[in-house]
């Protein structure tokens, strides 16, 4: 579908078109990220009004608004986007129309009486357009699935999964072959394979584990005069079973990556597979690739080789169990494994070894603290709880990145073509940045023109003790750049690897199984060819042009792009791939969360507890709360009746007047004052000691309870610019803002008020709309 937007009264003086895709904000208004990398350009609603959250246009830039932000003007719709919108069908004064769950799409869809289908007023839909928007009509559009009622066990997956566009349900021929394939290791399914039968493998994962990769075994040796020991890492043969171009393969290519929601995971490989035929369960011989090591005293892999194999687990452990173990091997733990301890002792010895290694090396390694939501059988959260890294963690963390440098060695040494796990390092306006803050922050220490990974851990080991900590490492991991799976070997900047892959996860990541299938290829001194993969999509093709710029920008003047073989440029298509599902399966899983916390949360209004400030903008700062592990917004309204301003290079609100500051690692004592489901956005404000609760109850006399306003609690959306102050978070804020008191909205939830409270903001609202409508002030 194709049409175009009529441009007026523009100037000739004006930049070019340029393509972009326009990212819809939950305010109205919008924003056209460019194709070719430079900054995204803001939509005021009226340009909105045509277009929206996905669609593909031509823009143009016709002034600078009051923020300075670059403002554009649509000039042409290239293409509508295909996704289906998800929202809760309702009907109002006789209209059936549909509220998008995505705040981004910004405005309702009609729905034709005939296009309801089985739907009911309440229940969440999939919606498929029929009629697009256009300046002064809403978007028409037919009620396509069903997915149930809002309160349904799993329904925040539901909708995540299709807002997110994660593929769900395997195809008919998928699941086809899968039956066909046996349920355990057949005798010629061992020809050619190395037996490891004998050999005590054991896997060690989570409690929570249901698909088993990886097993391990370690063992003293020697590595020429001195003493070493030999490394097993075992990784389920997935390649054995999933043949290139099958319908099972195509399905996991098209996943790229397994998806882990908090009480469900939406496989890569159909549930035969990765969970029965593949997983190397403990007690049932299974096929696997083996990276045998050896590692000398210093830590480095001396010599190491790959081969097929067949092998039987000799037991399930847990982390937990292990890191009992080693911590008294005269424990009930150690009692019920006695067999098995003296291996569990050799792999702390190579892990301790390893873990020097990587020291000498210099790779980063910033602690940083992960959380776990604990869900009750119908999905209601129950705690959130930090998940500890113990010995056993990292013991085979260790292992696996040693197994993960020989597979990309074992590629490059062959001049196969494959694809590596890239992380380069900062950027120049990164290293800019990050430069600055440690000048205004007086450490002492800063990083060179061309840094290497172990001055930023330099940095982090100088400043584990100080108070600022948190701030100073979160700066540093800011500063870094995300990694990538490309054909194109750069290093790993963070892990400090020459060359890096991923070869521990085939069952649960496409790249990882296609590592296996080079590593096969070379073995049989062949070639492995990619099948014909079906053409990027838009995450794709964005990915691409934006890894594009970057590389132009740091590249040599006189440097000449080298022509790409279509071999070299199929590869680069399965990366890019491989990497934009990546991030997409981590923003579904980053959704859900903040749904369940907000839903979380929501039984938790008007409590106050202890926080930490983990972030500072030009809006506001972000306060985890210590109890809690939630994040939400104390608005820069909220902080006092003073100008704050933004400092940049110190990433903090400074008070004008008092010279309060506000910057990470600051303790603060908020209120939850309100939640935004829809949004899933939480709202603090300040706590000051000594607040008397007559004081504090008059600050939230606007708020209501849980139940919101009657037309939000049938899921209708609010206006566009009605969101209320407490949470604005446009790009683009101003280093200096005003912070006043009030300024939210009276839908909000917030802290309980009473009924005279309440009657007494009914009758000032009323007098005040009263007066509205008469032309005069209202009375303040």
């Amino acid at each position: 579908m194709k049409t175009t937007h009529q441009l007026s009264g523009t100037s000739s003086g004006l930049l070019a078109e340029f393509e972009g895709t326009v990212s819809g904000h939950r305010d109205g208004h919008g924003f056209v990220q460019r194709d070719d990398g430079e900054a995204d350009i803001y939509l005021p609603p009226n340009e909105m009004r045509a277009v929206l959250h996905k669609d593909r246009v031509k823009a143009r830039i016709v002034r600078h608004d009051r923020k300075n932000r670059p403002e554009g003007r649509v000039t042409e719709i290239i293409e509508r986007s295909s996704n289906p919108i998800i929202g809760r069908l309702l009907q109002e004064s006789g209209v059936w129309l549909v509220a998008p769950e995505d705040k981004r799409y910004g405005q309702d869809v009609l729905i034709p009486k005939a296009a309801t289908g089985t739907a009911k007023p309440g229940q969440i839909v999939v919606v498929q357009l029929t009629e697009p928007p256009a300046l002064f009509g809403q978007p028409v559009g037919r009620v396509k699935e069903v997915l149930g009622e809002i309160d349904d066990p799993g329904m925040e997956i539901e909708i995540a999964v299709r807002k997110y566009g994660v593929p769900h349900e395997f195809s008919d021929e998928a699941l086809a072959l899968a039956r066909t394939l046996p349920d355990a290791v057949r005798p010629l399914d061992k020809k050619h394979r190395i037996d490891l039968t004998d050999v005590p493998l054991v896997t060690i994962d989570g409690e929570d584990a249901r698909d088993f990769d990886d097993a391990v075994y370690c063992e003293p040796a020697k590595v020429g005069r001195g003493k070493g020991w030999r490394l097993l890492v075992a990784i389920a043969d997935v390649s054995h079973y999933v043949e290139t171009g099958s319908a099972i393969d195509i399905d996991a290519y098209d996943r790229a990556t397994s998806v882990y929601f908090p009480r469900r995971v939406i496989p890569m490989l159909p549930e035969k597979l990765s969970n029965g035929l593949c997983s190397l369960n403990p007690n049932v011989e299974r096929l696997c690739m083996v990276c045998d090591m050896l590692v000398n005293a210093k830590g480095e892999v001396h010599a190491y080789q790959f081969y097929p194999a067949v092998m039987f687990s000799q037991a399930r452990f847990t982390y937990t169990e292990v890191a009992a173990i080693l911590a008294n091997t005269r424990g009930p733990e150690a009692a019920q494994r006695k067999a098995l301890v003296p291996h569990l002792l050799d792999l702390n010895e190579v892990y301790q070894v390893l873990l020097k290694e990587r020291g000498v090396r210099g790779a980063v390694d910033f602690e940083t603290t992960e959380t776990q939501i604990v869900c009750d059988e119908v999905g209601r959260i129950e705690k959130i709880v930090p998940r500890t890294r113990n010995v056993a963690h990292r013991l085979i963390e260790e292992a696996m990145l040693a197994a993960n440098v020989c597979s990309a060695d074992f590629i490059a040494q062959s001049k196969h073509i494959g694809l590596f796990r890239v992380h380069e390092g900062p950027t120049p306006e990164k290293k800019d940045m990050l430069r600055a803050y440690l000048k205004a922050i007086g450490l002492g220490m800063t990083i060179s023109d061309d840094p290497t990974p172990g001055e930023f851990q330099q940095i982090a080991m100088a400043t584990k003790d100080r108070p600022d900590a948190p701030q100073i490492h979160s700066m540093l991991l800011r500063s870094m750049q995300q990694a990538i799976y490309t054909p194109m070997n750069s290093g790993h900047f963070g892990l400090a690897y020459e060359a890096y892959t991923h070869f521990t996860s085939p069952i649960r990541r496409y790249p990882d199984l296609l590592v296996h299938r080079v590593i096969k290829a070379v073995l049989n001194k062949g070639k492995y060819q990619l099948p014909t993969l079906p053409t990027p999509g838009e995450a794709e093709a964005k990915l691409s042009k934006r890894l594009a710029s970057r590389i132009r920008d740091v590249k040599e003047p006189t440097q000449k792009p080298k022509k790409a073989t279509a071999d070299e440029l199929a590869w680069q298509a399965a990366g890019l791939h491989c990497s934009a599902n990546e991030r997409r399966a981590d923003e579904a899983s980053r959704d859900v969360e903040a749904w369940l916390k907000c839903k979380y949360m929501r039984e938790h209004l008007g409590e106050e507890f202890g926080g930490v400030v983990t972030a500072a903008t030009g809006f506001g700062i972000f306060v985890t709360l210590d109890a809690m592990y939630v994040e939400g917004l104390v608005h820069i309204t909220e902080l006092g009746s003073e100008y704050f301003r933004f400092d940049e290079a110190r990433q903090e609100l400074r008070g004008e007047r008092s010279g309060l500051r506000y910057a990470i690692g600051t303790r603060v004592r908020v209120q939850v004052s309100r939640v935004d489901l829809d949004g899933r956005k939480i709202d603090f404000r300040l706590v000051n000691e000594g607040e008397d609760l007559v004081g504090r109850a008059m600050k939230d006399k606007n708020g209501s309870h849980a139940a919101e306003s009657p037309a939000q609690e049938r899921g209708a959306p609010r206006q566009a610019g009605g969101r209320g102050a407490g949470q604005a978070s446009e790009k683009g804020a101003g280093k200096r803002s005003e912070s006043r008191s009030g300024g939210r909205d009276a839908g909000s939830d917030r802290a309980p008020k009473s009924p005279i409270q309440a009657l007494k903001a009914a009758v000032k609202k009323a007098a005040s709309n009263t007066g509205r409508k008469l032309g005069k002030k209202p009375r303040r």
